[in-house]
């Protein structure tokens, strides 16, 4: 085999690696979106799977332990159907009553989602002003909208 040859067949197993390393550390790519209500009908089904959801955070449900950095806490959708979650993390700065949060992780057999990643969204219109005026029903409407 001549020297350009080694060269170009490293250079070619040098990319799959890369290929295979970014696709395998991303599991996000491969996740599916669904609702609370769905995971709590069909809970079985999606124990393992690699999923993403949302809902309002249910404030008096967070227990932070800064010690271990593990969080857990309930949220809830336009149903009022609840979904416990643990993450083994940080807690988002901006973790307040109703605010919406993302999660992307598993749903273990006791039915509690073990997060990967934990996100807040809060609508655009209400970035930049203060709580005073935030409207609670408002914000769950626009969760609302989003499922559909």
């Amino acid at each position: 085999m001549t020297k350009n040859k080694k060269i170009i067949t490293g250079l070619i197993l040098a990319a799959a690696a890369i290929t295979i390393m970014m696709f395998s550390s991303m599991p996000s790519a491969g996740s599916k979106e669904i609702s609370i209500s769905e995971l709590e009908q069909n809970k079985a089904e999606y124990v393992g799977e690699y999923l993403m959801t949302q809902g309002l955070l249910k404030k008096d449900s967070i227990e932070w332990d800064a010690d271990k950095i593990e969080l857990q806490f309930e949220i809830y959708d336009e149903n009022n159907v609840a979904l416990p979650v643990f993450h083994k993390g940080i807690k988002p700065d901006n973790f307040s009553d109703d605010i919406i949060v993302i999660v992307e992780g598993m749903l273990d057999k006791n039915g509690v989602f073990e997060a990967e990643k934990v996100q807040t969204k809060c609508p655009s219109k209400y970035e930049g002003e203060d709580m005073e005026n935030y409207d609670v029903e408002t914000h769950k409407e626009i969760l609302g909208e989003q499922k559909d």
